[in-house]
């Protein structure tokens, strides 16, 4: 073999293994790079995210099945499209900008870009911080009631989403398709599991 070649071939198999090493690390990027496996039809992308990462993360699957699995962040999708009126849509989109501009304040990324204890770390600031709901009677508002936080009609929202859900409503949850008899006095350790309407 001939200097030159030799030269031209250590010139190859040294670029290949460049080539290769920042094929893995896009690679592993891409791996990392969350996506949707939904089409949202009102939100943005970047909006879906949040969704998908919020619910996730409020209704982690157990030994049930968790809020992504009954697909709860498409409903929440169709549920802003379908029954908000603009002014609400837009309220909410800007509810969770500010969402995602605490995060960014906080950990400098975005809420769907965090991990797991950061999320967490959000949620349960949240949770202390925002207005919590006044006192109703058959869904009626008793006394003053004070505007909510984002944080706590998503989670309302997501909750609400899940136990309607036919999954949970009939897998889950006790379920009655045709009222029965009535028990007018029943025990409560023979109830069981709370009930789906």
């Amino acid at each position: 073999m001939k200097r030159r070649e030799a030269l031209k071939n250590t010139a190859l198999l040294g670029g290949t293994a460049v080539f290769s090493t920042a094929l893995v690390t896009l690679w592993q990027a891409c791996k990392e790079q969350p996506r949707l496996s939904w089409e949202p039809r009102f939100l943005s992308t970047e909006h879906a995210h949040l969704v998908t990462s919020l619910v996730d993360t409020i209704l982690p699957t157990t030994d049930t099945p968790g809020g992504l699995d009954v697909k709860v962040d498409i409903m929440i999708d169709l549920m802003i499209d379908q029954v908000y009126d603009e002014a609400t849509q837009e309220k909410l989109v800007a509810a969770m900008d500010q969402f995602n501009d605490q995060c960014v304040s906080k950990f400098g990324k975005v809420y769907y870009q965090l991990d797991g204890d950061q999320q967490k770390a959000m949620l349960q600031e949240a949770e202390d911080t925002d207005p919590k709901f006044g006192y109703s009677i058959w869904g009626y508002g008793v006394g003053e009631q004070k505007p909510i936080g984002f944080y706590r009609s998503f989670k309302s929202m997501a909750v609400m989403a899940y136990c309607t859900s036919e999954e949970i409503g009939k897998n889950v949850l006790n379920y009655d398709p045709v009222p029965g008899k009535y028990i007018g006095c029943l025990p409560f350790s023979e109830v069981g599991s709370v009930w789906s309407l």
